[in-house]
């Protein structure tokens, strides 16, 4: 069976619906931080939400995901075997505390200074040792037990600042970040998470693109996960040329607009339409000077399509309280069962 994987931010744990969670593989609490070379999350509060997960699907893997953009410390633990060490175990008592699955790493980004935090050439080969040290740790506390994953960029830097065919060996799965695939770093309008390239955009980032380059970097198909977005990307001042699609705006591509908000506020409503991309499989909002790029249950099916042509294992969302029309985990469960 093919596995759906949701990010959940720690605040919407106790609002995960009883039939969404009967949907759900395996969700990937959000976030643990490094403080000082220590793995932290302080949140005994959530500590029922976890036990009512449990109760309403015991099937569920719940990881704890550490990192996110912008959380640092990475670097500067992973230097030395002493600071592996230290993050391996208290890693692992928080997985103990909470009665936990695994761990997620969500390291953004290896030898890059990017997301201003810290970085060296060596965090090439600290990646793994880093990733080594935690699965010997969960090893020595039971044999086969938990789960170890990794949230990847979706882009070749990731596997250009990896050394992802050693890094695998450690590895249940590496989830692909297949959104956000421009967005921040981009004028030009387009899709942040679409699964094919469109011919004439500047740029080819794409999740096919992602999964081929994990592939040649060693990692098997079938620890493979393709990411899914239920939020947006939006660009102003968009040119209206071909509906602004691939054209340059005055603004970089913001984040926002969760899924729920297109569905009640934007799909075809006020003054926006829908356009499909039929190379990218892929949709987006214009209305003459905004561009919004986003997946909606067309561009899923695609997805989960193609992870399956691929014979790879799932897919995963970031996040779910984006989607407040709560369709999109139901739709992806029954795609991926089909």
């Amino acid at each position: 069976m093919k596995q759906l994987i949701e990010y959940v931010v720690d605040r919407n744990l106790p609002q995960v619906k009883e039939e969404e969670a009967a949907c759900i593989d395996v969700i990937n609490i959000a976030f643990a931080h490094v403080a000082e070379g220590r793995v932290i999350w302080e949140h005994p509060e959530y500590a029922e939400a976890i036990a009512r997960l449990r109760r309403l699907n015991p099937e569920m893997k719940i990881l704890l995901s550490v990192g996110g953009w912008g959380a640092g410390g990475f670097s500067e633990a992973a230097y030395t075997g002493e600071g592996r060490r230290l993050f391996a175990e208290t890693s692992m008592e928080l997985v103990e505390r909470y009665g936990l699955d695994g761990i997620d790493i969500d390291w953004e980004y290896p030898c890059m200074s990017v997301a201003e935090i810290g970085a060296d050439p060596a965090d090439k080969e600290n990646f793994t040792l880093l990733l080594q040290e935690l699965r010997g740790a969960m090893e020595a506390k039971e044999p086969g037990r938990y789960l170890l994953s990794i949230a990847a960029g979706g882009d070749s830097y990731f596997v250009r600042n990896t050394q992802m065919d050693r890094a695998a060996a450690y590895l249940d799965y590496v989830q692909i970040m297949t959104y956000d695939l421009r967005g921040g770093f981009s004028t030009a309008a387009g899709h942040h998470t679409s699964l094919y390239a469109t011919p004439a955009d500047l740029s080819d980032a794409c999740a096919d693109k992602a999964v081929r380059e994990f592939l040649q970097a060693g990692v098997p198909a079938e620890k493979l996960v393709i990411g899914a977005a239920f939020y947006a990307r939006t660009w102003t001042g968009v040119c209206g040329r071909d509906h602004g699609l691939c054209q340059m705006a005055k603004s970089v591509g913001t984040g926002g607009h969760h899924y729920g908000e297109l569905v009640e506020k934007y799909i075809n409503k006020n003054g926006f339409v829908r356009y499909w991309d039929d190379d990218a499989k892929a949709p987006w909002l214009f209305n003459g000077d905004c561009f919004i790029s986003y997946d909606d249950e067309e561009s899923l099916g695609y997805k989960v399509d193609y992870l399956k042509e691929k014979g790879l294992r799932g897919i995963m969302c970031w996040e779910y309280g984006c989607d407040t029309s709560h369709t999109l985990t139901a739709f992806l469960r029954g795609r991926l069962d089909r």
